[in-house]
């Protein structure tokens, strides 16, 4: 529907100022912390993409993933029993049967996402990028987010965008597919929005911020525009399609105000690993020792939180 994109306009002043109230927002404390927190932990991507990760490293990885939470923390707030476990562990192709293997061996059903079609960059011949996606999934990869080509969006190739997406959808199968816009990268927040708005109609079942490589990645004005554009979506095909911030997101304070400004701008039902997802490698860190100190009282050592 190109007649969509002809209106897009953006007050990129107002979303700005938006912005900046939400990072004021005041945070919750006690026990509606340490539940927004939990809330938190389940919608996590917990993710390893570097260039030196090992059969090891993701095996650890995905026993973080089924325990990310201390068991004695989550005795103590009664959560033990909840099935408290990761959204998805996110590894590159050349990992899925490691990731794979590990979460049949510990006896969990947590999906395996991979990134592919050019990740990060999106500088890949479309045939590559459909056989790369084609691998992943025929390693075992339930999920997978795909990287966009910027280019068609900074030259306003909207139909040539449409159909790499639409390809890329129908190279996953039964898998989800994340698409990843790179926002900090599109040059504007109309940009953003319109790329959004053309990834849900070639069939997204999420969008993303950001491969977590750029120099911009998740902000509040692009989570806001996103968002936005998501609504907008839902209320005119019925669809919901899910939103995953990523990059740059390592505290627990920020996970809660990206919660809490889902609620805003989406609602509750929003509120589900099968509608938000947060991509982050280091922020089940810090949720736990937050969750730690809420619990005894005192801050958490290294050794304290050893799997970390």
């Amino acid at each position: 529907e190109l007649g969509w994109m002809s209106k897009v306009h953006v007050n990129r002043p107002a979303v700005v100022r938006h912005a900046e109230q939400i990072k004021k927002w005041k945070t919750v404390k006690g026990n509606w912390q340490a539940a927004w927190l939990l809330k938190a932990v389940t919608c996590i991507d917990l993710t390893t993409l570097s260039g030196d990760d090992t059969p090891s490293n993701v095996h650890r990885l995905c026993f973080k993933a089924k325990h990310p939470i201390r068991e004695d923390l989550l005795k103590a707030l009664d959560m033990y029993d909840k099935g408290i476990t990761v959204g998805a562990v996110c590894v590159y192709p050349a990992r899925v049967t490691d990731a794979v293997k590990a979460l049949k061996a510990a006896g969990c059903n947590i999906p395996v996402a991979s990134v592919a079609a050019g990740f990060p960059s999106g500088q890949t011949p479309l045939e590559i990028k459909l056989a790369e996606i084609k691998l992943a999934v025929e390693y075992g990869a339930r999920e997978i987010d795909i990287v966009i080509s910027r280019s068609l969006v900074l030259t306003g190739q909207w139909e040539g965008l449409y159909e790499e997406i639409r390809q890329c959808r129908e190279a996953c199968g039964e898998a989800h597919m994340k698409t990843i816009l790179a926002t900090g990268e599109l040059g504007s927040l109309a940009n953003v929005y319109k790329a959004s708005m053309i990834a849900m109609m070639a069939g997204s079942d999420f969008i993303k911020t950001s491969t977590g490589k750029e120099v911009e990645n998740a902000t509040f004005p692009v989570g806001v525009v996103m968002m936005r554009a998501i609504r907008e979506f839902y209320w005119q095909t019925g669809n919901k399609v899910g939103f995953k911030p990523a990059g740059g997101i390592r505290t627990a304070k920020e996970a809660i105000t990206w919660l809490m400004l889902v609620k805003n701008e989406l609602g509750v039902e929003w509120l589900t690993p099968e509608l938000f997802r947060l991509g982050a490698s280091s922020l089940l860190e810090d949720i736990e020792k937050q969750i730690f100190y809420h619990v005894t009282g005192s801050n958490a050592l290294q050794h304290d939180l050893a799997m970390a």
